[in-house]
This record gives structure tokens, C-alpha cells and sequence, in this order.
């Protein structure tokens, strides 16, 4: 295998972000292939049994098994840590792949974890659910609240866990301040960068000592394959995350690797685009909505009570913002009149997806959690795509008039 100076750390940290997305993290075979290419192999071969006690001994670098390494998965992983800024990278099947292992590679029973009420239904069911099955002890704070991470702290607390822009709420977290709070008692800090990808926000550059993905959002972009991520520092990767990873087996395929290694190359220019596109829709929606008795939740925006703290910690706000039309019936009549606009739960897509949180990502979490977290009835949240923003705001016009707004 012949390695291009995508792969030489030396020079990769030296460039610049634009240059990493498209050059970080190559490998190219003797043939010299542009393109990177897929390594469909589940195992590997060597030319002496000697080689392979060496690499399993952990003695010789090389490949194993593809649960291990793999060389295109690989690749997506030195790219990941480029973008991030971490000194590693694993990559995970799934964005909530990636955040179980976050947490179960480093907690055990006895344990305490503080975690934010508002995030994605599947986090909130770690926490709620599976982590105290274990005999992880956890609590929920208000995220924005920078004094209820502090409070909650006890002897036995070891992560903080939290989302910021928070799914579907939009809480922005202070990351300095919670991270710092964490450094300060000992605690690892486990940030969910999926709403703003390293193209927009780079939670390390904050103290943060974890930053987990799913990959399925912004860094693929098209809606194609589920993948996950999790960078830290290389001593937390390879002592904490590795043995958990190695023996559980939450491998990504090298498919879905490559693929999201070629969304890579164009993640900055599809985020920065889809937010312009958010914040123009949300100004054109504002007013009206505001005015029928509803609530915008959109950090890009000034009246987002953090749009300063998100514009200082983002470079762009990203494509997603929700929205309060108070009922069901309306989100429902506003889903039911989209032509353009897809109802969909996923986000981060080139298109335009709209979902009502409380009946489709949140639907499994209690009536209880849901009004904690503020996924109410008429909680619409809605991924900015990369279409025509005239399009788009045509379509949304058409939905809310059908609503009555």
C-alpha cells in the first residue's frame, strides 16, 4: 500500500480545513487511483505466522480483521480527526453506536452521569433507560442553564453528556463554561456535534474531551448510509474506547465509510449554504408564526434567546430550526399541505425534511420527559435543504396557510 501525504500527519495538521476535506486521510494503492478506494475484506492475509502474532500482540502495525481496522474505514477516520481537530478517530455503525460506546466505554455501575433533558429521543433513552439498567446513576439538567451542571455534580459523577444546538429544541449550550466546570472536577465532557458537523462548530476548540456523530447527518449530506464517530485524544481513544469497541463490535462497513468520506469533501460548502437557506426561511416564517401564537426555536435568528452564544461558538448555524404551532392539528394540516418539502425524521439532507418530534423522534420517551424537554404537540422541526430557498419558502407558505397561519 503506497501513502500520499494525506495520510502524513506532519503535514495534514498544517492545512488548511478546505484542503483536509478533500485531501486528508488518503491512501492510494500501487495503481494510483484518484479516487480513494473501498476495501470490501473482512479479513486479511499475511506472509508468515510470525507477522500475524506480531500485529495481534499489538507489536507490528497492519491490519487483522475488518471489526478492528480496515482500510477505508480508516481513511474516513484520519479525515474525521483532521476536521475535528483530534489527535483520533473511531468510526461507529450508527450515530447512536457512537453514542452508546461515548458512554458504556467509559462508565460502569457505581457511576454517575449528568446529562442535558433536551436531546434526541434515542439519547435521552440512554440515560433514562438503558445506563441505570446498569447501575449508572443519572440526572437531567437544563443545558442552557451553565449553574445546573455545577449543582448537579457528586463524588461519583464522570460525564457529562449533552447536544449542542439541541435535537429538537435548539438549547444552546455554553461550551466553555460546561466544559471547563467538567475539566475542573475530574469529569469527561462527551459532546453530540450532529446538528453542526466540525464544518461548523468544533466543540474541542472549547475544551470538550469527547465529540460523538452520527455521521448519517451532515457528513454524508444525501440521505444514503447510517455511520457514527467518536474522537478524543489518542490515549482516551486507544485505552478507553478501543477495548469496549474491539469486543462489542459496532463496526461501520467500508461502503458506508467511503461514502461518507466522499460527502467529506463538499461538507463545509453543503453546511454553510444550507445555513444561509435556514436563516432565510426562518425570517421569511417569523412573523407569522410569532403572530398565530406560536414560538420560533431558531438559534440563527435574534430573538433565539443564545443567538449570540451560537453565532460566537458556530461558524454558521446550521440547517435546522423548529417551530410552535401550538397544536397537532396544525402540525399536522402543515405536514399534510408540503409538496416540496418531504416529511421525513432525518436531518442534515441536500433535501428539505420536515417531522412533527413528539409522534416520530421523541414518540418513545414518556408524556412526562417530553414536556420536560419541551417536545410539545405542536413542535414542528424542520432540516433546510439545498434547493431553491424560493421553493422552499413557497412550499412553507402553502403549509402554513393551510394551518391557518
Amino acid at each position: 500500500m503506497k501513502k500520499t501525504t494525506g495520510m502524513d500527519r506532519a503535514t495534514t495538521r498544517n492545512w488548511r480545513p478546505a484542503t483536509q476535506a478533500v485531501r486528508g486521510g488518503t491512501w492510494r494503492s500501487e495503481h494510483g487511483e484518484t479516487s480513494e478506494a473501498m476495501f470490501l475484506t473482512s479479513g486479511y492475509t499475511y506472509d508468515d505466522a510470525q507477522t500475524v502474532a506480531d500485529r495481534f500482540a499489538g507489536e507490528a502495525q497492519g491490519m487483522t480483521y475488518s471489526r478492528l481496522q480496515n482500510p477505508t474505514v480508516a481513511m474516513l477516520e484520519e479525515r474525521i480527526a483532521l476536521l475535528e481537530g483530534a489527535e483520533a478517530c473511531r468510526a461507529q455503525a450508527t450515530g447512536m453506536a457512537a453514542m452508546t460506546a461515548a458512554l458504556l466505554c467509559q462508565l460502569s455501575a457505581g457511576d454517575h452521569c449528568v446529562a442535558a433533558r433536551a436531546a434526541f429521543g434515542s439519547c435521552r433513552w440512554l440515560v433514562d433507560n438503558l445506563l441505570p439498567r446498569f447501575g449508572i446513576e443519572t440526572t437531567v439538567v437544563d443545558s442552557a442553564d451553565t449553574a445546573q451542571w455545577e449543582a448537579a455534580i457528586k463524588p461519583n459523577t464522570k460525564v457529562f453528556f449533552f447536544e449542542t444546538p439541541a435535537n429538537p429544541t435548539l438549547d444552546i449550550v455554553d461550551l466553555k463554561a460546561v466544559c471547563a466546570i467538567a475539566k475542573a472536577h475530574g469529569i469527561t465532557s462527551v459532546v453530540d456535534n450532529a446538528f453542526a458537523s466540525p464544518a461548523l462548530q468544533r466543540p474541542m476548540e472549547f475544551g470538550a474531551d469527547v465529540v460523538a456523530y452520527s455521521a448519517t447527518k451532515l457528513m454524508d449530506g444525501q440521505g444514503r448510509v447510517l455511520a457514527g464517530a467518536i474522537c478524543g485524544s489518542e490515549e482516551w481513544v486507544l485505552e478507553t474506547l478501543m477495548p469496549f469497541q474491539r469486543n462489542t463490535g459496532p463496526t461501520l462497513s467500508a461502503f458506508n465509510a467511503w461514502v461518507v468520506h466522499k460527502g467529506l469533501e463538499t461538507l463545509s460548502m453543503r453546511a454553510h449554504q444550507h445555513s444561509r437557506n435556514a436563516i432565510e426561511l426562518g425570517e421569511f416564517m417569523e412573523a407569522r408564526i410569532v403572530k398565530a401564537g406560536g414560538e420560533m426555536r431558531h438559534p440563527g435568528l435574534p430573538s433565539h434567546a443564545a443567538h449570540a452564544l451560537a453565532t460566537a461558538q458556530m461558524d454558521a448555524t446550521g440547517p435546522i430550526f423548529a417551530f410552535d404551532v401550538r397544536t397537532r392539528e396544525r402540525a399536522f394540516a402543515m405536514l399534510d399541505a408540503l409538496e416540496l418539502i418531504d416529511i421525513s425524521n432525518n436531518i442534515g439532507d441536500a433535501r428539505s425534511l420536515m417531522c412533527h418530534p413528539a409522534s416520530t423522534t421523541h414518540a418513545g420517551l414518556t408524556d412526562e420527559a417530553r414536556a420536560e424537554m419541551g417536545v410539545t404537540e405542536g413542535l414542528l422541526r424542520i432540516n433546510v435543504g439545498l434547493e431553491d430557498i424560493a421553493d422552499i419558502a413557497e412550499d412553507m407558505d402553502r403549509a402554513m396557510k393551510a394551518a391557518g397561519i
